[in-house]
């Protein structure tokens, strides 16, 4: 297996969770993603049925209803990490708050994977990263954009940056 891929527990909207692996980036190949499977088949998953993709240490194959192990699903003070502070609300009123970096890799998985891509609020649990569709999110808020004293002004341009592109996002 290629050292590329990583482990992954996909969330869908009406189904249970489905463990196997992808690539950190890249992964969507026409409107789905396809999911390699633990035994080597591949899977394919449209994808506006998922709700999340969780990038995790392990699977826990035995745990089919937290096989993530999320644990919160929002901060309880200020990010530590540098970013763009985003609480996203899922179209069954669930929500998530997460911190994702404000540089090209953000654009390309935008255009590219039509998606964000966040660091959870716990980042000793098991989910080392989550991926949003954009056909999962009902709504997107700017919590903050925190940075280093020292990077204070691109914080503030990239506020001024997220606002245009959120003012677009829900168009159409």
């Amino acid at each position: 297996m290629p050292a590329a891929r990583k482990k992954v527990v996909i969330r869908q909207f009406d189904a249970g969770p489905s463990w196997g692996y992808l690539p950190p980036a890249g992964f969507v190949e026409g409107d789905a993603v396809v999911l390699l499977l633990p035994d080597g088949r591949t899977k394919p998953l449209q994808l506006n049925t998922i709700k999340l993709i969780a990038y995790v240490r392990d699977f826990n194959l035995d745990d089919a209803n937290d096989p993530e192990r999320l644990g919160r699903k929002t901060f309880l003070g200020r990010p530590r990490g540098e970013g763009l502070w985003l609480r996203i609300g899922f179209p069954d009123d669930d929500q998530l708050e997460g911190l994702t970096s404000f540089d090209l890799g953000f654009l390309d998985m935008l255009l590219e994977d039509r998606g964000l891509l966040l660091s959870p609020p716990d980042g000793r649990g098991n989910t080392q990263k989550i991926f949003v569709p954009r056909s999962a999110i009902r709504s997107l808020e700017l919590l903050g954009a925190i940075s280093s004293p020292s990077k204070r002004v691109s914080a503030e341009r990239a506020k001024e940056l997220v606002e245009e592109l959120q003012a677009g996002l829900f168009e159409g």
